[in-house]
């Protein structure tokens, strides 16, 4: 008992150098707090206001034609229009199902004639030595197709295939947007490549992989979010296009699929041609499916976009995480 009365008399001194071991020592807490009287505080409060501003503003074209489409395209849209055959100048009703069932024949024709190409191209840059000439002008070509203009990719389409098969087809078409859409899956791809963490290669090569084995088996695999990004980014961009189409596949009233075979081969409808086609006549039937059609395409190329930025946050979170 006695030693409990000592201890709650115990005087406890501070200790002679803790002034000097304090790391708040001379710090004036009042001149932290913010206020708007400071000059910083208040420049700092102005250009958030000024960028949250701007952002507002640079989302109001976005919404503003969602909001049209919505209102102009919606009341039309209904599963006829989805699946019925475009009307005939006086017709009522109709719909452009050829031009949906076009446009996706022909985005996933140019798929599959750029995806290849670019992702053994992306390998290849992304596997070379930084002093390789052929894989810096593949690079440089790869960033000069991204600026090419729409419409020449059509012109050379017209001049190399339509003119040898002596007409307007499918194929036409889907050659003229693979060109528009093989930059983007070049280089997407190449930086997917690239980002896949060292350790991984080196463990691989460690483990007495060949460069091969090492490609398909590891890089590949890791990278794949970042390159289907890019191929729904360049999918996102070849549904939407509209200059190449009119000079390879042209346009067309009829099914691309008649009792079970694919005319490749003839003229076929897709939904850019359409809207370009039917925004134009004076006939308001033609002109509130022209509405529609653009609704369904801005959905289309929405939904590609979506895709890709989802894909893109899984490639980096997958980053980290090897890291």
């Amino acid at each position: 008992m006695m030693q409990e009365v000592v201890k709650s008399n115990a005087v406890i001194l501070p200790h002679p150098d803790a002034e000097e071991l304090n790391p708040f020592r001379g710090v004036d807490f009042s001149k932290l707090e913010r206020s708007l009287l400071r000059p910083r505080t208040f420049l700092s409060l102005l250009l958030s206001g000024i960028i949250t501003t701007m952002t507002l503003f640079a989302m109001i074209p976005l919404f503003s034609v969602l909001g049209l489409l919505l209102w102009r395209g919606g009341r039309k849209l209904s599963i006829a229009a989805l699946t019925q055959l475009p009307p005939a100048p006086l017709e009522q009703d109709g719909g452009f199902g050829n031009a949906i069932l076009g446009t996706l024949v022909i985005v996933g024709l140019a798929a599959l004639i750029s995806v290849p190409i670019g992702l053994l191209s992306a390998i290849f840059l992304a596997q070379s030595k930084s002093d390789n000439r052929l894989a810096s002008s593949v690079r440089f070509a790869g960033k000069m197709l991204t600026g090419f203009p729409s419409i020449l990719a059509g012109v050379f389409a017209y001049g190399v295939v339509v003119t040898a098969t002596g007409g307007y087809s499918a194929i036409a078409g889907a050659v003229a947007l693979s060109i528009l859409m093989l930059p983007t899956i070049l280089l997407t791809a190449e930086d997917a490549i690239r980002m896949v963490p060292s350790g991984m290669k080196k463990a691989a090569i460690g483990m007495g992989a060949t460069d091969t084995q090492v490609v398909w088996m590891v890089l590949l695999p890791t990278a794949v979010p970042g390159i289907l990004t890019g191929v729904m980014l360049a999918i996102a961009r070849g549904a939407g296009e509209t200059a190449p189409l009119l000079f390879t596949s042209l346009f067309s009233n009829y099914w691309l699929i008649w009792h079970g075979h694919v005319k490749l081969m003839q003229p076929t409808a897709s939904l850019a041609v359409l809207i370009y086609n039917f925004a134009g006549m004076p006939f308001a039937n033609q002109v509130e499916l022209a509405w529609a059609a653009a609704l369904v395409l801005v959905l289309m190329v929405l939904t590609a976009n979506l895709i890709g930025q989802s894909l893109s946050r899984k490639q980096v979170g997958s980053g980290q995480r090897a890291v």
